[in-house]
């Protein structure tokens, strides 16, 4: 049995015929679908070409029993087996396996964006180069407070990346650049954002530990998703891309392996739309 997403009259999403047991939550016009399952087999069993942006906020593999600051405290930075290193051919392997999977599902014009810190994001560009992406832009969101080093043998981390590319060398992407320009008071916008981290207003209705800030994801969508595009998040997380999509009228698809994220995912969009509760045409748990 196959289930097919996004295909109601109202709906704008893309179609997706996947095994029913993959569908978690789909909001009751299809614009919004949340996917449980193993992020490589789903993405290689979906149809080629269709979405216009991916984001993609994979692991960085930095659980190997390390240790951070968190609220004034020494804490775990451990997240679960999913973050674990395999050692760098193997994270390699990954990253380049997950990267032609959302390559394949782009549209001709379409672009990804990934997030990482300097544990992760070598690999991806490197990745990106041999699969034939357009390297576009490396965004530097820049944290104004970020946790210290207790360590005192580093510089304070206060940064992550986010690469911007097209799908390939021909690709004429979308590029929101007078819009871009205007909240940049009317100057070029630089590729150096300082955002803050998620809020207290941005963790109601739960917490994940790589939780990336609404307005990152907004900016990204309103500058690189055409109108009537449809987007991808392959490791879905909190839903703060979801959030973000379905605020600015973008139909969304969401997946993640952890049945309690994509509740909460769940539960934010339905904070965000209150009229598709009780109405989801399918859940799974």
């Amino acid at each position: 049995m196959a289930v097919s997403i996004g295909t109601s009259a109202a709906a704008a999403g893309p179609a997706l015929d996947l095994p029913s047991t993959a569908l978690h939550w789909a909001s009751p016009d299809g614009a919004a679908t949340l996917l449980h399952g193993d992020s490589l087999e789903l993405l290689e069993a979906m149809p080629e070409e269709s979405f216009d942006v991916v984001f993609a906020d994979p692991p960085y593999f930095l659980s190997n029993g390390g240790s951070t600051c968190k609220n004034g405290r020494r804490a775990k930075v451990d997240k679960g087996g999913w973050d674990r290193s395999r050692g760098a051919e193997d994270n390699h392997a990954f990253n380049r396996r997950w990267l032609a999977a959302c390559q394949r599902l782009l549209r001709p014009d379409g672009t990804i964006w990934v997030s990482g810190t300097s544990h992760v994001i070598y690999s991806v560009g490197f990745g990106m180069q041999q699969l034939g992406f357009k390297l576009l832009n490396e965004i530097v969101w820049e944290k104004p407070n970020p946790p210290p080093n207790l360590s005192c043998r580093y510089f304070t981390h206060s940064t992550e990346s986010v690469l911007w590319a097209a799908r390939g060398r021909k690709s004429k992407h979308h590029f929101a650049y007078a819009r871009m320009r205007e909240h940049n008071g009317g100057k070029q916008m630089k590729s150096v954002w300082r955002m803050t981290a998620p809020g207290k207003g941005e963790k109601l209705h739960g917490k994940h530990p790589t939780q990336k800030p609404l307005a990152l994801l907004e900016r990204i969508l309103e500058a690189s998703c055409p109108p009537g595009g449809a987007v991808l998040d392959p490791f879905n997380g909190s839903g703060t891309t979801g959030v973000a999509a379905t605020r600015m009228g973008y139909p969304y698809v969401g997946i993640d392996q952890q049945v309690e994220y994509l509740e909460l995912t769940r539960r934010r969009l339905l904070d965000e739309r209150p009229a598709w509760a009780g109405k989801a045409r399918l859940r799974l748990a």
